[in-house]
């Protein structure tokens, strides 16, 4: 009898007391395995912002080229490349890079361009998830003048233009688009 009594006793005291020491020891380990999961980085996916930065270069390019009045279609824009029609009362939507490349040099004939300021790209998001994507997106002033003539002054206008552009896997420009006042500028510089 003795004996059933310390097993009895036995079982009542430590079971307790095991059951007790694990808990104890759960809830101890629940804090830890928190901050451990807590503290795991998961390898960040840069690949969008390095897409951004070497197309910004493109973009740099674009720029720069039709300020001086030359560019090079064929390192900048895919082949198949399309710019957004945005001017008011525009018959089509939007223009192929054969069709931008004299649009470009018709408009180098009668003006010359300047951006004023500093260029500054910033990264697109895709609209969906609204994370980088690797197009850029550029706002700006450019000042559009037209020479003096025997018979008129030189003529100037600044117009405040936002552009983005999105790019194909080869880095290549595939779409453009811009917004702003292109329309009242061509109207003031053609003295309408």
């Amino acid at each position: 009898m003795g004996y059933s009594i310390r097993v009895v006793f036995f079982k009542a005291t430590f079971i307790p007391l095991l059951i007790f020491k694990y808990m104890k020891l759960k809830y101890a380990l629940i804090p830890l395995i928190g901050l451990f999961y807590s503290c795991q980085t998961e390898a960040e996916d840069t690949s969008n912002i390095d897409a951004f930065e070497k197309n910004s270069a493109t973009v740099l390019a674009y720029l720069n080229g039709f300020q001086k009045e030359s560019l090079d279609y064929d390192a900048l824009f895919s082949e198949n490349a399309i710019m957004l029609n945005t001017k008011i009362g525009a018959t089509i939507d939007s223009i192929p890079i054969a069709d931008i490349k004299l649009m470009d040099q018709a408009e180098w004939d009668l003006y010359d361009f300047e951006i004023l300021g500093e260029i500054n790209l910033l990264p697109g998001v895709n609209s969906e998830t609204k994370k980088v994507d690797g197009s850029v997106r550029y706002y700006g002033t450019w000042r559009t003048t037209k020479a003096a003539t025997d018979s008129t002054p030189e003529i100037q206008t600044d117009v405040r233009l936002y552009e983005s552009f999105d790019f194909d896997e080869a880095g290549k420009i595939r779409y453009q688009q811009f917004y702003g006042d292109l329309t009242a500028s061509d109207n003031i510089l053609e003295g309408k």
